[in-house]
């Protein structure tokens, strides 16, 4: 972690000369997160469960059209949000790899990235179980990314 630290510190020290305030240092990452997080995610869950679930042909694609629009993009910012949720421990000269949200953040790219390679390269088959674990595994992450908001609050109540 400390190679992670020593090539972000540059950065970190150019932002800091900014002479950003503090709480936009502390929350930002936080509040932009929680968009991603809240709104984008329970979106991206929610259009894939009705096109999933209902038995409209017709609102069922609908609702997988906007699951292909929003669930990149989500895991776009979440993987930039990422990036900057590490810039800003560094910013604060916090340790990285100490924390569990540091943790659960990686999990959570790394089960969407799975998710949505799972998406690209699997449907072609149409395979009906692999749809079934896409839809389980994506709910999944949803959940490990509330545990991670969770333990993100307490890392940014606790520096």
């Amino acid at each position: 972690m400390n190679q992670v630290i020593n090539f972000l510190e540059p950065l970190a020290a150019w932002f800091r000369s900014l002479g950003m305030p503090e709480p936009i240092v502390h929350w930002g990452h936080p509040f932009m997160m929680a968009i991603v997080v809240f709104v984008m995610g329970s979106f991206a869950g929610w259009a894939g469960w009705k096109a999933r679930l209902t038995q409209d042909e017709e609102i069922s694609a609908k609702s997988r059209q906007l699951h292909r629009q929003v669930a990149p993009l989500m895991f776009a910012f979440m993987a930039m949000g990422y990036t900057g949720g590490v810039l800003s421990l560094v910013m604060q000269k916090h340790p990285i790899a100490e924390s569990p949200h540091f943790w659960t953040g990686g999990t959570v790219l790394l089960l969407l990235l799975v998710n949505g390679a799972i998406a690209f390269l699997g449907f072609s088959q149409e395979s009906p179980n692999l749809r079934k674990f896409h839809a389980y595994l994506g709910s999944t992450a949803l959940v490990a990314m509330i545990v991670h908001a969770l333990l993100g609050l307490k890392l940014g109540l606790s520096i």
